[in-house]
């Protein structure tokens, strides 16, 4: 994607964002429309997504790359978990816990599908899909136990399995490695069910955003986590990246998904473990708006390095 390109999907995404803020801002839609925008990207428009990104012919260095990026994931997710439970020790106990869940936890599964799949294509979505999956795992496990004890592995298996993103992985890989073809009716549906994931996400951080204001966004921890979120990680991991010499798009995907901003439930879970609420909100809406910026950066970057 050349950098007009870039500047066009990043002008499209914050007028979507836009489009959310207004409507909030004007009462056309309500706080509670906020649950039904969710479960339309969860339950319908993402999981089509990830099945769409599938829908390719299967090659040995498709194949390859996909396991490479789940090991990377992998490997990432742990580096992170032991950096979140032993570097924020310093700070206030209630900001502690959201620090510690917002590193492990980013906004990789929503936004990190829709700009891997704009950016890199239906291949892009693919390794962007495989890549999530330890990121739910230490979500759900790791990153509930720095508000309460940890769940038991039989329920954090089960949430895993019931999610309908992971259910979209499992029947897009036996759909690429079946080589499934279906009817045009059926490909035209989950395709356009599929395009709705970019739109729909946009406008509900428009709404959060609208929700939350601007006051209270600029202080020294959003700044703190955001350079964390949105600088260091990424920067960590295209050095690993580098060094392993993976090809440009898985890289590229890795890396991008590295830099996604806190994930949305970072403030849903503050909320129900009794953490810092408003400031898991503030950093969720003050690391999106940065990321419009930071993220075209990056690809650029990698652009330039991974040749």
């Amino acid at each position: 994607m050349n950098i007009k390109s870039l500047i066009d999907l990043q002008a499209v995404m914050f007028l979507e964002m836009a489009t959310g803020y207004i409507i909030r801002r004007f009462g056309i839609v309500k706080g509670e429309s906020k649950k039904v925008l969710t479960s339309l990207i969860v339950y319908v428009a993402l999981p089509c997504n990830i099945v769409k990104a599938f829908m390719i012919s299967m090659t040995p260095e498709i194949i390859k790359q996909g396991a490479m990026m789940l090991v990377a994931s992998v490997v990432i997710q742990i580096l992170l978990a032991v950096a979140a439970a032993y570097c924020y020790n310093w700070l206030p106990a209630k900001k502690k816990m959201v620090f510690q869940y917002a590193t492990v936890a980013s906004n990789s599964g929503i936004l990190g599908n829709t700009i891997a799949g704009e950016v890199y294509g239906a291949l892009g979505l693919l390794y962007s899909a495989l890549y999530v999956i330890p990121q739910r795992i230490v979500m759900w496990s790791a990153g509930l136990s720095y508000f309460t004890e940890a769940p038991d592995t039989k329920t954090v298996i089960k949430k895993i399995m019931k999610h309908p993103c992971i259910i979209a992985v499992w029947l897009g890989i036996i759909i690429m490695f079946l080589q499934i073809q279906f009817p045009l009716c059926i490909t035209t549906t989950i395709q356009n069910l599929g395009n709705m994931t970019s739109p729909l996400t946009m406008m509900f951080l428009g709404i959060n955003l609208a929700e939350s204001g601007f006051k209270s966004l600029v202080t020294k921890y959003s700044c703190l986590y955001s350079a964390i979120r949105l600088v260091i990680i990424p920067a960590a991991v295209m050095a690993c990246c580098y060094a392993v010499q993976m090809e440009k798009t898985a890289a590229g995907v890795a890396i991008v998904l590295a830099a996604m901003p806190a994930a949305s439930m970072t403030a849903v879970v503050a909320s129900q473990y009794d953490g810092d609420v408003d400031f898991a909100a503030d950093i969720v809406v003050f690391s999106t708006i940065l990321s419009l910026v930071v993220l075209p950066v990056w690809v650029m970057i990698v652009a330039a390095v991974f040749t």
